[in-house]
């Protein structure tokens, strides 16, 4: 039977203080990936070793002021929001960055609903969300993830870790739940298909004129 890879490189705490070094001088998510080429260990053992780093960093117990941000693709080492204040005076950081409330709604149909075009979140918001959109893309709360299938191919777009990050949650499915941008999107969806049943409809009718 094979040994852990683990095991026949180097002790893991030795890759464990590899990881830390490396998180806090990039100090940006880094892709699991990355971690492992760099180490030479496979994606899954690096993630491993970080899920477990992440319990001695963020557990109860923890005596460090900082914590170890575990996405699905990434990971990241970031201060702990308790010591804000104090990172505030020592550095002159004024608050600020809020998001507006359009800015908010934009993100929240995208985190709820994703992958979204812009189309999609007007008609959720029933206003038009070009500038909230592009502020969200700035920011990089927001980012584009390819193009609908459709007539002109228009751009999807989707949350990012940074979303994850600000918002402190590890992953989307610790969102709340919330009905109203259900029920929206249950709207959208319905009226979608309405749409598609009705060109059908014309088509057909086109056909039987034509015959």
């Amino acid at each position: 039977m094979e040994e852990n890879i683990i095991e026949q490189t180097v002790p893991v705490t030795e890759i464990e203080q590899a990881i830390e070094a490396i998180l806090y001088a990039a100090g940006y998510p880094v892709e699991y990936a990355k971690l492992s080429e760099v180490l030479g260990l496979g994606v899954k053992d690096v993630r491993d070793l970080v899920e477990n780093m992440a319990e001695h960093y963020n557990g109860e117990n923890s005596k460090h002021g900082i914590s170890l941000l575990v996405f699905p693709e990434t990971c990241q080492l970031a201060t702990k929001e308790a010591y804000a204040p104090y990172i505030r005076n020592a550095l002159g950081i004024r608050r600020g960055g809020n998001l507006s409330a359009s800015s908010l709604e934009v993100l929240a149909v995208v985190a709820y609903n994703q992958p979204v075009t812009r189309a999609y979140i007007d008609t959720v918001r029933g206003v038009d969300s070009s500038y909230a959109v592009g502020s969200l893309l700035d920011k990089g709360l927001i980012e584009s993830c390819g193009r609908l299938e459709a007539p002109g191919r228009p751009m999807l777009y989707a949350t990012t870790d940074k979303f994850l990050r600000v918002f402190g949650i590890n992953s989307l499915s610790e969102l709340p739940e919330t009905e109203a941008l259900s029920t929206a999107a249950q709207v959208q969806e319905s009226s979608q298909s309405e749409s598609a049943e009705e060109q059908d409809a014309d088509v057909q009718t086109e056909q039987s004129t034509e015959e």
